[in-house]
């Protein structure tokens, strides 16, 4: 089973169905819910998709959105080491340099998942966009 770390904006992309890009993410977490996928995202990650979240929506509906994802994956700590590695990396987005280190500090991960795949220009593991993943990995 491949072992993915979904970036934000790719389950921005599911939970609010943004086209045309939601296609491709809705097939995504469709393998994550048959278990053919294992999907996986920072615990920044929650506080991240509120805050975008919450512009379309209720609380209450973002918090039922929030608990079905963190029913369909796993969860990764943000660690001390995780932001200081991001800090120091010089990675152009922060945001996106604290999940790549979220991602590496979990040796599972295979690929990283992402719409943003030039912020992550020197990943130590693949970066792909959800297309690009489907077209090789799941053929």
């Amino acid at each position: 089973m491949t072992d993915l770390f979904i970036d934000t904006d790719v389950i921005i992309d599911f939970l609010i169905d943004r086209k045309p890009h939601s296609r491709e993410a809705a097939i995504i977490f469709t393998l994550i819910e048959e278990k053919k996928l294992k999907g996986y995202v920072s615990s920044l990650t929650f506080s991240n998709l509120y805050y975008a979240l919450r512009k379309f929506e209720s609380h209450n509906k973002v918090l039922s959105k929030l608990d079905i994802l963190s029913n369909m994956v796993s969860i990764l700590k943000v660690e001390e080491h995780t932001i200081k590695n991001a800090l120091a990396s010089g990675l152009p987005d922060f945001e996106d340099s604290i999940q790549y280190f979220c991602a590496i500090d979990n040796k599972k991960i295979d690929v990283i998942i992402t719409r943003n795949t030039k912020d992550y220009k020197k990943s130590e593991i693949p970066v792909m966009t959800p297309g690009d993943y489907l077209k090789t990995a799941v053929s």
